[in-house]
């Protein structure tokens, strides 16, 4: 998890986990003594969260949710907002930030993820990785079926300078740096080491 700046002074204070369902991140934020919400689309993300919290013994709420309707969940209500790659997975990234911005009280956090847009889409084929759809191009359909779409930085950056929100911090997933890793080929791992992600966090002032 990164930025750790995100992780300090989290005991008492009210986090959400938007769309990062499965255990991890809420498990961090709730050993951390914060108190933890997730939203998530998928239900078995949601049964992760749950399982976490009953084996390392912190409560968590979950709450069924799409990140673009947020609508069960109360004005200003969290202090922090954490998101880890979904963005992805919606096409208008201004919809999450619009609910997000609502969410959040004065002086929150906001820290979400993407991929680079520039190498988005590139694809291993056995041999190196190859980019072959062009940068206009914003959808992508995987073989199982999966849409991603992209996010241009201009749509990153100003979807949270429009909505009142300050960028604090912008940082590169450190996991390319750990030249010890032997992942493999064509795996998402091995895919960071090449294609960090990067993390922005923003204050709502």
């Amino acid at each position: 998890m990164y930025p750790k700046s995100v992780l300090a002074n989290v005991k008492g204070r009210n986090v959400l986990c938007l769309a990062s369902g499965g255990g991890q991140q809420s498990a961090v934020f709730g050993l951390l003594g914060a108190r933890v919400t997730v939203a998530d689309l998928a239900e078995g993300q949601l049964s992760g969260d749950r399982r976490a919290a009953a084996y390392y013994g912190y409560e968590v709420t979950t709450v069924h949710a799409d990140m673009r309707d947020l609508s069960c969940l109360g004005d200003a209500s969290f202090d922090l907002v954490y998101q880890a790659a979904s963005a992805a997975y919606v096409p208008d990234i201004r919809q999450v930030y619009s609910e997000v911005a609502r969410v959040l009280r004065t002086g929150g956090l906001y820290r979400v993820s993407f991929t680079n847009p520039v190498a988005e889409f590139a694809d291993w084929d056995g041999h190196a990785y190859r980019i072959t759809i062009p940068y206009a191009e914003r959808t992508l359909r995987r073989a199982d079926g999966t849409i991603e779409f992209r996010h241009r930085l201009c749509d990153i950056f100003n979807g949270l300078l429009d909505l009142g929100l300050s960028i604090q911090e912008l940082q590169e997933d450190p996991q390319y740096e750990q030249q010890d890793m032997q992942p493999a080929p064509g795996s998402w791992a091995h895919y960071l080491l090449y294609f960090p992600t990067f993390a922005v966090v923003a204050r709502k002032e």
